[in-house]
């Protein structure tokens, strides 16, 4: 007598009834000749995987869940499962790196079923206790070495915030010209510049002069000026915005006589800085105004053969300014040096006007050949082009 073939539709109800029903191991047995029949699709399996755990079946369960994966590797509630197999065996290391993966390949959360929210949420909270047990092993043996403050120190915390998941790694992102084997470097060490003391002991005389010069906004410009030969760069809604203005000195190498006229003090302060020099390029030197709760988003520079220079004059309490990870609020008086190429932006979330010197200087790393080469490769270029190039700081 022929065997009736087996109803795979009819086994899978029966098996996931029984599942309702808490009998886990009737609901094994119905699955179980499913998969035997080599009828079983993503779904039997992941209901095996349940009720072998429900049976407190740790291997079989890992069995049928990754069944269930080489049939749809990229199943969100598979790769969860599968975790918490993992974790229920002992093996935490394996566990976290399914949850990521998970977490990371989830659609958005409003995409999703309120339960598959859940889930994924319920992973993130697994990845975060792992992340905290780890963390705080690792500060225990790494709290024993005596490590000075210091660069080697600020490098290594950095590093360790980017191991552990608490900053990104950001690089250079130059949308005109990239100098090849630059260190990636958000903030510079101010000792490598012996000139910073002189331009900041004269902050009072440099302040003294934007206070003349402010009685005169309308004399400040738009920072991100529409240019009609261009496409226009609209740094959401930045661009001819006096939100963000400028004050120029210098401007893509040239210096605006009348402007420099009336800040002699400013002028002189320069002179002792190494400041950049291009033909129709640089230097440039202005105070940037940044009026009361003005935003400007994350963007990047131009090139990365110099470093973008600050000397904050008027910043009131709510401003801040990020290159990278870093976040830091300026101080009046006090320089920073920082490469633009990396993504930054900056707020002023104060009821008053923020206002900064900006200027520009070859990065340290580059030799004086290599800043000749620099300067003779864009000089050409705009020989080329016979056209003065549209450039900013």
């Amino acid at each position: 007598m022929a065997t009736p073939p087996l109803d795979a539709r009819a086994l899978a109800q029966s098996g996931a009834d029984a599942l309702r029903r808490g009998d886990a191991r009737t609901a094994r047995e119905s699955f179980e000749r499913i998969v035997a029949a080599r009828q079983a699709d993503a779904s039997v399996c992941m209901a095996l995987a349940y009720a072998c755990r429900r049976l407190h079946d740790l291997p079989a369960a890992l069995a049928a869940v990754e069944r269930a994966l080489a049939l749809t590797p990229r199943d969100v509630r598979a790769l969860i499962l599968k975790a918490d197999l993992l974790a229920e065996s002992g093996d935490d290391r394996s566990a976290s790196s399914f949850y990521q993966f998970a977490i990371r390949i989830a659609p958005p959360a409003n995409e999703m079923p309120a339960d598959l929210r859940d889930e994924v949420a319920r992973a993130q909270a697994m990845c975060d206790r792992y992340a905290g047990q780890f963390e705080a092993f690792l500060q225990d043996r790494l709290g024993r070495l005596q490590v000075p403050d210091g660069r080697a120190a600020t490098r290594f915390r950095h590093s360790l915030d980017i191991l552990l998941g608490r900053k990104k790694i950001y690089h250079q992102q130059p949308r005109v010209f990239h100098y090849a084997e630059l260190p990636q470097v958000q903030f510079y060490d101010n000792g490598l510049f012996p000139w910073v003391d002189r331009v900041e002991a004269a902050t009072a005389d440099i302040r003294s002069e934007l206070l003349a010069v402010l009685e005169k906004p309308s004399d400040f410009v738009p920072y991100v000026n529409v240019v009609p030969e261009r496409p226009v760069r609209d740094l959401a809604g930045l661009a001819g915005n006096p939100d963000w203005s400028a004050f120029y000195l210098w401007k893509d190498g040239e210096l605006q006589a009348a402007n420099a006229a009336r800040c002699p003090k400013t002028m002189a302060a320069m002179e002792s800085v190494p400041l950049t020099r291009i033909g129709n390029r640089s230097p440039s030197v202005l105070f940037s105004l940044l009026r009361p709760g003005a935003h400007i988003p994350p963007h990047a520079g131009l090139v990365n053969t110099r470093l973008i220079c600050h000397l904050p004059l008027i910043v009131p309490p709510g401003c801040e300014f990020r290159v990278g990870n870093d976040t830091r609020t300026p101080v009046e008086g006090k320089v920073w040096m920082f490469d633009d190429t990396i993504e930054h932006e900056a707020w002023n979330r104060s009821a008053e006007t923020r206002v900064i010197l900006i200027f520009e200087v070859w990065r340290p790393e580059l030799s004086e050949e290599e800043r000749r080469l620099v300067t003779t490769m864009f000089e050409a270029i705009d020989a080329y082009s016979g056209q003065k190039p549209t450039w900013s700081i």
